[in-house]
């Protein structure tokens, strides 16, 4: 079978690129004949801009000359950002036209917004034209029935790790010795891109005294985007990593051989994240029999394979490192997710509210007239900071012909400067919060003299 496949592809640093160079081995191992079509110059066999309405139609020019066609799916790589709702919903538009000109259509599912089942009817006809849609877990599923209404007979689970392969036959003394690892200590392993919601800082901080014990903590990665708030969260963890005992940040983008080594070399991988759907360090180690310590988000409840140690919050993550060396952690029992469907909702809803003032698009998360924020008298004095959005660029978007395609021009040459700016804006604003939350109310009496 003639296939193509839509998808990053190395050498760009993307998780999705790697994933895909895997799959693409694994599909001509079997017998198929399969190009590679990449958003930007790679090694695939052909490049194209495939960001905003143009770059999808001239996709959907080219599908038809493929028996099947699978798409490695993440937003980033069709909508621009930002991207007003006109915009999107001619992206998405464009889309539906490549989805439904491609004779058979697989859509691998990387990263999805839910709420746009509920939002926009074309986002719906998009994912009810795929004649097939792989997630990687159960939940996920679920979901994506749920929000797109699609037939779940055409949405699939398959493993994230399925066409994972081996890159390593060092043993682990080999590794640590390639590494300049000591062959004594308890090694404690983060891996991956340096990003907020890998939460590295949260094993950093969970680590702290376990050096006494004769462990490490080894943190290996880069920083994916070059986004102010990214590059600060950098920052932030080389700080925590100079001030732990016993930690180390090496800070590099990995081959996949070495990338295995590390994992080799390990005894414990740790996976502190904030947010993912799936990981493919999970089953990376799982392909070496590496125990692992993960959050429970997302899927990774689903994905984790049997002997995975899942943690609800800052304090399982600290006990569970320090039972993983025998020792029992001096902390407070964990505090799991608020199960109160009114906190929920409130929480819930603030996020899709402060998501959508980025976004510049009204918020539904809210009912009209009803507060923004419910709770404590310390969230409550800090109401009227949170009703003022955040701070974002105005949309590059215009009714007159040709004027939008200039105030994208435009926003693009001068981002590297309107961007920290906004960045630190949003910064005062957060702090401004923190620090009437953390201001006990005046209490009433006799003034002093």
């Amino acid at each position: 079978m003639r296939m193509l496949m839509v998808t990053p592809y190395p050498p760009v640093r993307d998780g999705i690129a790697q994933y895909a160079v895997q799959e693409v081995k694994a599909l001509r191992r079997a017998g198929h004949e399969v190009e590679v079509l990449s958003p930007g110059p790679s090694a695939a066999h052909h490049h194209l801009e495939l960001r905003g309405a143009r770059g999808v139609l001239a996709l959907a020019r080219r599908v038809h000359d493929y028996d099947r066609v699978i798409v490695q799916y993440h937003p980033d790589i069709f909508y621009p950002h930002p991207c007003a709702p006109t915009e999107r919903a001619l992206v998405t538009a464009a889309l539906l036209i490549a989805f439904r000109r491609a004779p058979e259509l697989e859509v691998r599912v990387h990263e999805i917004d839910f709420a746009r089942g509920a939002d926009s009817t074309v986002d719906r006809l998009l994912w009810r034209s795929a004649d097939r849609i792989v997630v990687h877990t159960d939940a996920e599923r679920d979901q994506f029935v749920a929000a797109f209404r699609v037939p779940p007979d055409r949405v699939l689970v398959e493993a994230h790790g399925a066409h994972f392969e081996h890159r390593t036959a060092l043993s682990r003394a080999e590794a640590r010795a390639l590494l300049g690892l000591p062959e004594d200590e308890r090694i404690f392993l983060c891996i991956g891109f340096i990003q907020p919601h890998k939460g590295f800082d949260r094993a950093v901080r969970a680590f702290r005294g376990l050096d006494a014990a004769g462990a490490r903590l080894e943190i290996v990665g880069s920083v994916r985007v070059e986004q102010p708030e990214y590059l600060e969260y950098a920052d932030e963890l080389r700080r925590l990593v100079d001030d732990a005992p016993g930690a180390r940040l090496h800070e590099e983008y990995t081959s996949d051989e070495r990338f295995d080594a590390w994992i080799v070399a390990s005894d414990v991988v740790v996976l502190p994240y904030r947010f993912i759907w799936s990981s493919g360090v999970l089953e990376r180690a799982a392909l070496y029999d590496r125990p692992v310590i993960a959050s429970r988000t997302g899927g990774l409840g689903d994905q984790a394979p049997p002997g995975t140690t899942l943690v609800a919050d800052d304090r399982g993550l600290e006990a569970a490192m320090s039972a993983a060396l025998g020792k029992e952690a001096a902390v407070a029992p964990s505090l799991p997710w608020p199960d109160a469907p009114v906190e929920r909702e409130r929480i819930q809803a603030e996020v899709q509210e402060r998501a959508a003032a980025v976004r510049g698009v009204p918020s539904r998360a809210r009912p009209k007239g009803e507060p923004a924020v419910r709770g404590d008298g310390a969230r409550a004095r800090s109401a009227p900071l949170r009703r003022v959005p955040p701070l974002a660029p105005p949309m590059p978007v215009s009714a007159r012909p040709g004027a939008s395609t200039l105030k994208r021009l435009v926003r693009r040459l001068t981002a590297w400067e309107i961007d920290p700016l906004v960045h630190q804006v949003n910064k005062l604003r957060d702090a401004a919060i923190a620090s009437t939350e953390r201001t006990d109310p005046p209490v009433d009496g006799p003034s002093a003299p």
